[in-house]
């Protein structure tokens, strides 16, 4: 086994403990930061693929700006007090009937991905994740939608701080 799998696995084994504590912590705040782990080990597989951009995004817009919104909106929440509702029967039966059919459809999708089992990935060969071939290509043939969308993020930062500014 190469060092491409076994970095795959292990990122993979990080992944899918962190959805899972994700999903079994009680404490909302946990929840958030295995949710964290979550997008470093996702990361982790964009840069074994070469796409270190994607890599980078995800890291600043997920794990950085979501994640903090996530934690504030958690605090400001008043979650010292649990109140556990019940559910009644129907809403339990229809969870479990959609859970059924998320797990039906999952093992088709698996089973239809046979045909993908001698296929690889193309790794350190392909440029188009590069953050080098993207400035090339968004300063050269797309810096008309890119300077728009600057004044248009420009426009929106203005806007914000005349609106947020107190008389």
């Amino acid at each position: 086994m190469g060092i491409i799998q076994f970095l795959f696995w292990f990122l993979s084994a990080i992944a899918l403990t962190g959805a899972i504590m994700v999903l079994a912590s009680k404490n909302p705040v946990h929840s958030v930061l295995w949710l964290i782990v979550v997008f470093f080990a996702i990361s982790g597989h964009y840069v074994l693929l070469n796409a270190q951009f994607l890599a980078i995004v995800n890291l600043i817009v997920y794990a950085g700006a979501i994640m903090v919104l996530f934690l504030f909106v958690i605090m400001l929440m008043n979650l010292s007090v649990v109140i556990e509702t019940r559910k009644n029967l129907w809403m339990k039966f229809a969870g479990i009937v959609s859970g059924g059919i998320l797990f039906l459809i999952m093992i088709s999708v698996v089973r239809s991905s046979a045909d993908m089992v001698n296929r690889t990935a193309q790794l350190k060969e392909g440029n188009i994740g590069l953050i080098q071939t993207l400035g090339k290509v968004l300063f050269t043939e797309y810096v008309v939608p890119f300077e728009i969308s600057s004044v248009l993020f420009l426009s929106a930062m203005v806007g914000a701080v005349v609106i947020g500014k107190k008389d």
